[in-house]
């Protein structure tokens, strides 16, 4: 019997919540999902939609919800699914899965007031869990709608029958929003900057797209299908023409077969904290800021002769740079461009033989290529010859290369003569390398697109690009790209333009704004949402504390970490006092305004001079009644009294009929007080 009534217990509990306040907290959980959906895995999406709608269901009596034994049941399965699923890998995207169904999970168990205040506050957190996957604007208001829903919920909880709750809802959450909003923008400029929660290692096994430190013949291609963000770049001086824009990342300088690899791998290096914010101070005419989206990989994209202005990038070797840890949050860092041409770098014959590596066997017609070129000519003349050759004969650049087979570079070079930059990257280094001149392969970004009124550069991921460098006695290494020569469109112009004729350009990718860039108004719309979305990110994303300590320093006084301290603390509490001074007057306006609650409330002292206190719940009429009971010579002007009451509260009026109205309860007032006087009612008279 006991266990009966528990479960009844537990199935009447279920409609205890408000179903309007239901409502609002599974719209807003639905609303804080959408910034994941990309990396939840489809089950994890299905299994919260379906219990979310068993819980609305169970709210009208349709199902019941589950008792404690098949509730851990359930739970048991979904974690047992959620195990198989990450198969041993912990990283911040399967810690956020198993966070995403423990809340739905907890649908299960949301029966009362206290339990709908538990998953309140669990989705606020799931809110700010969304900040480490996503920053941009578009996905902060989608948070922050989250969490005005959820408030919605929560004032529809605590007054669900209150007429027109659902427009006074907002409205109150409004005025609420409009006075916080200047302290909250004054505690986001001067409260000292700490590192946010998404600037901590993102061990994560989310795939990025991008380049990777191996190139196959064909992987370019398949990036130049994407036009997804590699960075945006801000100068402080001109732009250098498109033509310029060798944006380097790494290079490859080992074959393995059909694949280029780094010959030395990148030393260890343990992980630590993203300096994000990268820039300091205005840009000098020679400088420039980049904004690189996530890459999970510590190299950063720098123009050739460039040197590092902040401290979160530093140069490497072969005028490389990296971040001291794989970039898993966009990351804003400035570089400075050489006044002057550098010395020509030598290198010794060591370092310069790793170079010109070759695999023993393959491709036998290139190499007699390259012998017979080496016998007759020095190293510039090869390279010219061979950027002639590409120039001259009808080879082709093209988004649609044809397989090739074994000797691959043979098949490009004298057989099929169509490929992509990959390709030509790749038969250009093994030419000059079975001629003896030392070369490698380098992958990066070519171009870039100008943002919303030309203030910045835009690269993306078509934008990827690989050429060629070789080392050139007296001249060091020399940037020789075999796709100017045979495509100068694609270098001059870019890749939209140079696949103009083929129309392969994001040929697989028909939802992308770009593959639209002839109509007017959706390029102007895409580069204008990119404008706002890229100011938000580096203003307020990228506001921490070198940023931070640069506006200050422009304030006078010279602004520290203790002076903003102190000024923290003096905003906190000059807006708590300012908020108490208004509340305070408010609620000495009301009173002032509210002449009708004065005059019931001598009404009801009145009635307790008589004896006839007021009962907690009591209606005006009631209390009437009471007290004609108890003095009959005052039961008249008692109720006509009380019906005024209830006329005032609970009918429409004009102004001017209010305040007649509220002249003739205060003589009714001073006619009980007489007739009570004459009845000789004395303090402290009861009456049942």
């Amino acid at each position: 019997m006991d266990s009966i009534r528990g479960t009844q217990s537990e199935e009447a509990s279920a409609t205890n919540l408000p179903s309007r306040a239901l409502l609002w907290l599974i719209a807003s959980f639905a609303l804080l999902l959408s910034p994941q959906w990309d990396r939840l895995p489809l089950w994890l999406i299905a299994a919260c939609a379906v219990l979310a709608a068993w819980r609305w269901l169970a709210q009208y009596g349709r199902v019941r919800l589950p008792g404690r034994l098949l509730r851990t049941g359930i739970m048991l399965v979904l974690i047992g699914v959620y195990v198989a699923t990450v198969q041993g890998r912990f990283t911040v995207d399967t810690a956020a899965s198993f966070f995403v169904l423990a809340v739905g999970l907890k649908w299960l168990e949301t029966r009362s007031v206290r339990d709908f205040y538990v998953l309140f506050f669990i989705l606020v957190y799931l809110a700010s869990v969304n900040f480490l996957f996503h920053q941009e604007i578009l996905w902060a208001l989608v948070n922050f709608t989250g969490i005005a829903l959820l408030l919605v919920g929560l004032q529809v909880l605590n007054a669900p029958e209150l007429p027109g709750g659902m427009t006074s809802g907002w409205r109150r959450l409004g005025g609420m929003f409009l006075k916080t909003l200047p302290i909250v923008v004054l505690l986001f400029v001067f409260f000292p900057r700490m590192s946010p929660l998404w600037s901590v290692p993102l061990v994560s096994g989310e795939a990025r797209t991008g380049i990777s430190d191996t190139m196959r013949p064909g992987d370019i291609s398949n990036l130049a299908q994407s036009s997804e963000r590699a960075f945006r770049v801000t100068f402080g001086g001109e732009m250098p023409a498109y033509r310029d824009r060798y944006w380097r990342g790494l290079i490859l300088d080992y074959l393995d077969g059909e694949t280029w690899r780094q010959g030395q791998q990148e030393p260890f290096r343990a992980l630590g904290r993203v300096a994000v914010d990268g820039g300091i101070g205005e840009l000098e005419p020679n400088q420039y800021d980049v904004l690189l989206e996530p890459t999970d990989q510590r190299w950063a994209f720098a123009l050739e002769g460039s040197l590092a202005v902040s401290d979160n990038v530093f140069e490497d070797s072969a005028d490389l740079f990296r971040f001291r840890r794989p970039a898993d949050s966009p990351v804003r860092y400035r570089l400075a461009l050489e006044s002057e041409a550098s010395v020509a770098e030598t290198q010794n014959a060591v370092e310069l033989r790793r170079y010109l590596q070759l695999p023993p066997e393959g491709n036998p017609r290139a190499r007699d290529f390259a012998r017979e070129l080496r016998r007759t000519m020095d190293d510039e003349q090869v390279v010219r010859t061979l950027l002639q050759r590409f120039r001259e004969q009808e080879y082709f650049y093209t988004l649609r290369p044809p397989a090739m087979p074994d000797d691959g570079i043979d098949s490009l070079l004298f057989d099929e003569k169509r490929g992509f930059c990959a390709h030509y990257a790749g038969a250009t280094t093994f030419v000059l390398r079975a001629a003896g001149i030392p070369s490698r392969v380098v992958v990066g970004y070519q171009g870039g697109e100008n943002g919303a009124g030309g203030d910045y550069l835009i690269v993306r991921q078509y934008d990827a690009h690989a050429w060629v460098e070789a080392y050139i006695d007296g001249r060091g290494w020399v940037r020789i790209d075999p796709t100017a020569a045979i495509a100068p469109d694609r270098i001059e112009l870019g890749l939209r333009e140079a696949m103009a004729a083929e129309g392969s350009f994001l040929e697989n990718n028909w939802a992308s704004p770009q593959r639209y860039a002839d109509v007017a108004l959706v390029q102007w719309a895409s580069l204008q949402l990119d404008r706002i979305n890229y100011q938000w990110q580096r203003w307020v994303v990228g506001y921490q504390g070198q940023s931070q300590m640069d506006l200050m320093s422009r304030l006078p006084g010279g602004f520290g970490m203790r002076e903003l301290g102190y000024m923290t603390a003096g905003i906190v509490g000059a807006g708590l006092l300012i908020a108490g001074l208004i509340s305070a007057l408010q609620m000495r306006r009301g009173e002032r305004r509210d002449a009708f609650r004065r005059v019931v409330d001598t009404w009801h002292r009145l009635c307790a001079s008589a004896g006839v206190p007021v009962r907690h719940g009591e209606t005006p009429s009631v209390l009437a009644s009471r007290l004609a009971k108890a003095e009959p010579a005052a039961g008249d002007s008692a109720r006509l009294f009380a019906r005024m009451v209830n006329s005032h509260y609970y009918s429409a009026g004009k102004d001017d009929e209010g305040v007649e109205q509220l002249k003739r309860m205060r003589r009714l007032l001073a006619t009980m007080k007489r007739q009570l006087r004459r009845s000789g009612t004395r303090t402290g008279r009861s009456s049942d």
